[in-house]
């Protein structure tokens, strides 16, 4: 196991509940998902039509900042790279901004290369099971290779971006990029 946690990770087994604010409630009716900013299309999906995308599996490890990490863990949902194709970002496009349905206006920023890596998915479902609200449901973005906060909760749309930006907790001093295996926790 060892190689598999990351420098100062402790391999838990249950899921820590950790966010800022309530949990927003969830309805179907008004929710949608947006990509739009530095791309050639603005792209806007409602429930229905989010639901229909080809849906993905990932079965990986995952990092929070905060010290745990759980193996194996297992996400259904959306492929996030071919919708972010289907918006065409620009040759300018470098960084992005993913936005939470939450009280508090939560980003989170992530370079492109990041965001659009082949693991990343916009999830639904946790082992097998829909993506309980706590938890992000109904749709909480995926990024393995970085610590947990980059997976933003409640996900309604992702900002894409000529250049940097800071999102909640990299405003508040955590490390722009946040790679598990550098200890990227916070600004040195």
């Amino acid at each position: 196991m060892p190689d598999r946690l990351p420098p100062g990770q402790r391999a838990v087994r249950g899921w820590p509940v950790l966010h800022e604010g309530p949990v927003p409630r969830f309805d179907p009716a008004r929710w949608r998902l947006r990509v739009w900013g530095a791309v050639s299309r603005e792209v806007e999906l409602d429930w229905p039509a989010f639901q229909a995308l080809p849906r993905v599996e990932r079965t990986r490890d995952w990092h929070c900042v905060t010290t745990w990490s759980r193996l194996d863990v297992r996400w259904g949902g959306v492929a996030l790279r071919p919708l972010l194709d289907r918006a065409g970002p620009r040759p300018e496009a470098r960084h992005a901004l993913v936005h939470a349905f939450d009280a508090l206006g939560y980003t989170a920023s992530l370079p492109l290369a990041d965001l659009l890596h082949p693991d990343n998915l916009l999830a639904t479902h946790h082992d097998g099971e829909p993506l309980p609200p706590e938890h992000g449901g109904p749709v909480r973005l995926v990024v393995h290779h970085l610590y947990a906060w980059k997976s933003v909760k409640w996900v309604w749309g992702v900002e894409v971006l000529d250049r940097p930006a800071r999102g909640y907790w990299e405003e508040r001093g955590y490390h722009d990029r946040g790679d598990p295996w550098a200890e990227e926790r916070t600004h040195r």
